[in-house]
């Protein structure tokens, strides 16, 4: 395989950064998720941190090199991170279980699967248009597809922010997955928050990314959506890969072909990381290695 992938996370105008993100990728397949903690000053981020460390650690497992059936490792690694973050919050014995978005996709033998529960959305991006994107599980979409709302409308509403579907909610979520979908050269999958697609125009996103690769566009397109989101913005998190055929591809392109069938490689984000994306500041040392712990318990209670 060979694409150009970019990450970032970023805190905007928030105190903590409740967004997690990250990708593995074998010498076959490649796996990027993104979630998006929901309320409570820590609980959120655990939700999220659970939901990205879960699945990533699944498809580690599973991609040897390939992923066997894509549609039924997301459902079931989805469902089964949902089941996680209850676990987590009985063991705590929280009044209110930790809730997040979430958004996955696999892309393996030239194709793409994804999935998504919530707002956090799923671009796909050919030919200087959008050719698919997930529909958001919100109060304001919902207001839409009935004919009561135009789709410019969504992001000046008062209740843009309400989600009917998350991971943590009482009963199972609902997992809307993709039909298997090719890739053709230069196509672009985007992961994103809605503290990045909210503030940004689509057309302006295809715009960038017509003139400029992922590397170069995603930076600059991070720095807008910040700037028009101002004192009022959300955490803000992207993960974006360009596809590319291997006799047609850039040299900054990743090749997995020198990976051994067992291995991977994964960049994924994190309580206590150095980079000032997450900002864990209010935490002491002490307290993220116990939420790490605790996090890593519940992971694999569920596995088990």
């Amino acid at each position: 395989m060979r694409f150009l992938i970019y990450q970032d996370s970023r805190i905007g105008a928030r105190k903590t950064n409740q967004d997690r993100i990250g990708y593995s990728y074998s010498r076959d397949a490649l796996f990027m998720a993104l979630a998006d903690g929901m309320g409570g000053h820590l609980h959120g981020e655990i939700a999220a941190q659970i939901a990205v460390q879960f699945m990533i650690e699944a498809f580690q497992r599973q991609a040897q090199p390939l992923i066997n059936d894509p549609h039924r490792f997301l459902l079931d690694t989805i469902t089964s991170a949902h089941l996680a973050i209850l676990g987590y919050a009985e063991a705590k014995r929280l009044i209110e279980t930790p809730r997040t978005t979430c958004v996955a996709c696999i892309v393996q033998g030239g194709h793409a699967y994804w999935a998504h529960v919530g707002d956090s959305r799923l671009y796909l991006i050919r030919d200087g248009r959008i050719e698919a994107v997930t529909k958001d599980h919100s109060r304001v979409q919902m207001l839409v597809d009935a004919g009561r709302m135009r789709p410019e409308a969504m992001l000046a509403h008062p209740d843009r922010n309400k989600i009917f579907n998350c991971l943590g909610q009482l009963h199972p979520p609902r997992v809307d997955i993709s039909r298997k979908t090719p890739l053709k050269h230069n196509d672009t999958v985007v992961l994103a928050s809605d503290g990045f697609w909210a503030p940004l125009p689509q057309s302006l996103v295809v715009e960038k990314l017509l003139r400029k690769d992922v590397l170069q566009a995603m930076p600059a397109l991070m720095d807008t959506a910040e700037l028009r989101a101002g004192a009022e913005g959300d955490n803000l998190s992207v993960v974006a890969m360009t596809w590319q055929e291997e006799a047609r591809a850039d040299e900054s392109s990743i090749s997995t072909l020198l990976l051994e069938l067992g291995d991977h490689s994964t960049k994924s984000t994190g309580f206590g990381e150095s980079q000032g994306a997450l900002h864990a500041d209010y935490l002491t040392d002490e307290e993220i290695e116990h939420a790490i712990e605790e996090i890593r318990d519940a992971i694999h209670k569920q596995r088990v």
